[in-house]
C-alpha cells in the first residue's frame, strides 16, 4: 500500500478539535545546503461544554532520514489561549528541516475549567515540497 503524503491532519480529542495543514515555502528555504523551510497553520476549536486553557506543547518532528527532534514549552505563539466552548485560536509557526520530506505530530496539553488536565493529540501531517506557499 502506497503512502499517501497529507499536508494536513485533523483530531479531536474530549472536544478539543486541532487540525494542522503544512506549506513548504521556497523563498525560505535552500535545498542545495539542505535547509527546507516549512510553515504549518494550527486551528483549534473547543468543541466541548467546559472552558480549556492550552498550558503546553509537545512535537515531535521526523525528518526523512528517520532524525527526531522534540520541541517542548509553554503554550504556543508565546500564549497560553482559554478557549470558551465554542471558541477557537488560529495561529501560525515554522519549522526548518535538513531533508525535503519529513512529518510532524504532537500534543497539547490542556487543562479543563474543572482543574482536570489531558494530552489534545495533533494528528501526524507530512512535510513535503509538493504544497508551497501561494
Amino acid at each position: 500500500m502506497k503512502h499517501t503524503v497529507n499536508p494536513t491532519s485533523s483530531a479531536v480529542t474530549r472536544g478539543i478539535k486541532i487540525d494542522v495543514e503544512s506549506e513548504y515555502d521556497p523563498e525560505r528555504s535552500d535545498p542545495a545546503n539542505g535547509y527546507y523551510f516549512f510553515v504549518y497553520h494550527v486551528k483549534i476549536v473547543n468543541q466541548s461544554d467546559l472552558t480549556a486553557q492550552l498550558i503546553s506543547r509537545h512535537w515531535v518532528i521526523t525528518d526523512a532520514d528517520g532524525h527526531i527532534e522534540e520541541v517542548k514549552g509553554p503554550g504556543v505563539v508565546g500564549e497560553q489561549p482559554v478557549l470558551d466552548p465554542g471558541e477557537s485560536f488560529e495561529y501560525s509557526s515554522a519549522c526548518p528541516l535538513k531533508t525535503a520530506t519529513g512529518y510532524m505530530r504532537g500534543t497539547y496539553q490542556m487543562t479543563l475549567q474543572n482543574g482536570e488536565k489531558f494530552d489534545a493529540d495533533i494528528g501526524r501531517f507530512e512535510l513535503a515540497p509538493g504544497y508551497t506557499l501561494h
